[in-house]
C-alpha cells in the first residue's frame, strides 16, 4: 500500500477531536476505500493534557499551530478553529504557502477570503476541502461540484442553520414565543451564549456565500447578501402561518433571474406540503435545482462533531485518492463577479400582519395604502373585536416586486390606528 496521508489538526474542539477518533477508529476502512492510510503526525490547540478520547501516540503536540504549519511536514493541514480571520486565517495561508493541502470547516473565512484562498490553492495545485463547511455531515459541496456538474444550476436554497431550525420547530410545537425558547436552546447546547451570529442570519449568510459560488461560478461576495434572523418572529405569526397553510423557516436561497443572481437570507413561509417544510429540529436541508436533473433534495445533521467529522475525514479521503479540483469547481479566472441586485427586485407573494386599533374605517384605509402602491391582497385574516384595543390583521398579499411592498409598508406605517411596526414574511413557492 502507497505511504501514508500525513495530517496535522489545528483545533480540537468539538470537531477536531472528533475527526482524530474517527480517523482512528476506523482507518481499515478508510485506507481500503482511499487506497492508502491517512496518519495524523501533528496536533495544536490551546490546552494541552486534556482527555479527549483518542490515542496521542505518534502524534506531535504544538502550543503554536503557525509554529507547526512551518516546522512540521505534513501533506495536509486541517484547519478546525474557526473565525473569519486570526489563528484561522493565518494557518490556512501558512500551509497552503507551503504548499500543503487544506481541510477546513471554516464557512466564515472562505465566505470573505474564499476567492484569495482558492487563488494561492491553485497557484501551489493543491487542495483546498470544505465539505465540512456547510451543512455538517451533508455533502452538498460533492453533490454540487460532481453529481450535479452536468447542470446548469438554477436555484439552491435550504435551513442551513440548526439552532434557528430547532426555535423555529419548538415556538410552533408549543405556542411560546423566541426569547424563551431560545434559552431553553442554550441550555441545551443547540445555541451560543452569544446567539447572534446564528439567529440574526450571519452563519446561514456564510454558507450561501460559498454556495453560490459553487452552484453559479462566481465570485463569493458576502456582503451581496440581504440578510435577517428570527429575532422578530412571533408565537402569533406562526400559528396564523399554520391556519393558513404554511411552515415558518429560515432560508438562504441563491436564484438565477433576469435581473442577476438573488442572495438573501430572512424568514420565509413555504407550504407545508413543501419538502423542506418537513425538516425539523436540528437537521439542515439543502435544495438544488438544475438544468436537466430538475430538484435534488439532501437533509441531515448540520452541525455537531460526528456529521462534520465526517465531512472533513470524506475530504481528507478525496485527497488521499488524488480527487483534487478546483475549490469553486472551475478555475478561479472562469468565476465571474456577482451581477448587481437588490432585495427590491425581489418578486413574490408576502406574508403582512398588522396590530390596528378596533376602528371603524381602518380597513378602508388599509385597502387605499395597499391601492396607490399598486399591490392587491389575496386574503385577510382578522380575529377578534376589541373596540378600541389592538387587534391582529392578517394579509397574505399576492405576488408583487419588494419595492412595491416597501411603499405600501411606508403608507401604511403612518395610519394613526397602525400601532405597531408591520410584520413581513415573504412567501416562497418551492
Amino acid at each position: 500500500m502507497p505511504n501514508s496521508l500525513k495530517v496535522a489538526v489545528v483545533g480540537l474542539g468539538t470537531v477536531g477531536a472528533e475527526t482524530i477518533r474517527v480517523l482512528q477508529r476506523n482507518a481499515p476502512v478508510i485506507a481500503a476505500r482511499c487506497g492508502r492510510p491517512i496518519e495524523v503526525v501533528a496536533v495544536s490547540a490551546r490546552t494541552p493534557g486534556r482527555e479527549r478520547g483518542f490515542s496521542m501516540e505518534g502524534i506531535t503536540w504544538y502550543d503554536d499551530p503557525v509554529a507547526l504549519v512551518s516546522e512540521h511536514h505534513v501533506d495536509v493541514v486541517c484547519e478546525l478553529v474557526g473565525g473569519e480571520d486570526g489563528v484561522a486565517g493565518q494557518v490556512v495561508r501558512a500551509a497552503l504557502g507551503r504548499g500543503y493541502h487544506v481541510v477546513t470547516a471554516n464557512k466564515a473565512l472562505l465566505a470573505h477570503h474564499g476567492v484569495e484562498l482558492a487563488a494561492l490553492a491553485e497557484k501551489k495545485g493543491v487542495a483546498l476541502g470544505w465539505e465540512a463547511a456547510v451543512a455538517g455531515g451533508i455533502p452538498v459541496v460533492k453533490v454540487l461540484r460532481e453529481g450535479l456538474s452536468a447542470n446548469q444550476i438554477n436555484c439552491v436554497y435550504g435551513i442551513l442553520n440548526g439552532t434557528c431550525n430547532y426555535i423555529l420547530t419548538n415556538m410552533r410545537e408549543t405556542g411560546r414565543n423566541f426569547a424563551d425558547v431560545l434559552l431553553d436552546a442554550q441550555k441545551l447546547g443547540y445555541a451560543e451564549a452569544d446567539p447572534s451570529f446564528d439567529v440574526d442570519g450571519v452563519d446561514t449568510a456564510h454558507k450561501l456565500a460559498i454556495l453560490t459560488s459553487l452552484a453559479f461560478g462566481t465570485r463569493t461576495d458576502f456582503d451581496a447578501i440581504y440578510v435577517e434572523g428570527i429575532r422578530s418572529l412571533t408565537a402569533m405569526d406562526i400559528a396564523f402561518a399554520d391556519e393558513l397553510g404554511y411552515r415558518i423557516k429560515l432560508l438562504g436561497i441563491a436564484r438565477a433571474t433576469d435581473r442577476g443572481i438573488e442572495q438573501r437570507v430572512h424568514p420565509c413561509l413555504v407550504r407545508k406540503d413543501a419538502p423542506i417544510a418537513a425538516v425539523e429540529g436540528v437537521f439542515n436541508a439543502v435544495v438544488a435545482e438544475g438544468q436537466f436533473v430538475g430538484r435534488s433534495v439532501l437533509e441531515g445533521r448540520g452541525a455537531g462533531g460526528g456529521p462534520t467529522a465526517s465531512a472533513v475525514v470524506a475530504d481528507l479521503m478525496d485527497i488521499a485518492a488524488g480527487r483534487v479540483g478546483p475549490v469553486f469547481g472551475v478555475p478561479v479566472s472562469d468565476l465571474v463577479p456577482l451581477p448587481e441586485w437588490t432585495m427590491e427586485a425581489r418578486k413574490g407573494a408576502y406574508y403582512v400582519r398588522l396590530m390596528v386599533e378596533d376602528l371603524p374605517g381602518v380597513f378602508a384605509e388599509i385597502a387605499a395604502a395597499l391601492r396607490d402602491a399598486k399591490v392587491s391582497m389575496e386574503a385577510v385574516v382578522q380575529r377578534g373585536r376589541a373596540p378600541g384595543e389592538a387587534v391582529p390583521v392578517v394579509m397574505i398579499l399576492h405576488e408583487t416586486v419588494e419595492a412595491a411592498l416597501n411603499e405600501a409598508l411606508r403608507r401604511i406605517r403612518i395610519i394613526a390606528a397602525v400601532v405597531e411596526p408591520p410584520q413581513v414574511i415573504r412567501i416562497e413557492s418551492f
